[in-house]
């Protein structure tokens, strides 16, 4: 006969998905902030509650984190950022967390203002999703970006008519 351990009375508490990003836009280095790499600073982040934490275990300083976190184009890691670092215990921090999901669905939009060698980016890297199972970080998923692929194609086209 199968014992099974006795259900908690305590209620968990619902745990915060990360929502799903765009790479900040750099330089390649194998040295550096990679899209990989950022994605999964993202999911250290958000199972340690420390930023630092979080750097050392991508092997990155923790300045450096701070400083990608200020580059042009980091909407979406900054929403993702900050929805990793959010509490929902207080009405502020609630507040906090509703704000920053709503810039990460802002930040995955292709606005009119985006140029293309950022769409083109977007297209390259695709879409980041954190995986999290119980407040661990699991892994990355990385997802295609199909809106900003019809968006390049858009322009792609329009731009040839004209001509």
């Amino acid at each position: 006969m199968k014992h099974y351990p006795p259900r908690s009375s305590q209620p968990r508490t619902p745990t915060v998905t990360i929502p799903p990003f765009h790479a900040v836009p750099l330089r390649h280095r194998a040295d550096g902030w990679t899209p990989v790499r950022q994605a999964e600073f993202i999911g250290h982040l958000a199972a340690t509650r420390s930023v630092a934490a979080a750097a050392r275990a991508v092997s990155m300083a923790r300045e450096t984190a701070y400083r990608l976190r200020e580059r042009p184009g980091a909407q979406g890691f900054v929403a993702a950022w900050d929805v990793a670092l959010a509490r929902r215990q207080s009405p502020a921090g609630r507040a906090r967390l509703d704000a920053a999901l709503d810039a990460a669905r802002a930040a995955l939009k292709a606005d009119r203002k985006v140029t293309i060698p950022q769409l083109e980016w977007r297209v390259e890297t695709g879409i980041w999703q954190v995986m999290l199972r119980r407040g661990c970080y699991v892994g990355v998923v990385r997802k295609p970006d199909e809106s900003a692929l019809l968006a390049l194609i858009s322009r792609t086209n329009r731009a040839e008519a004209a001509l």
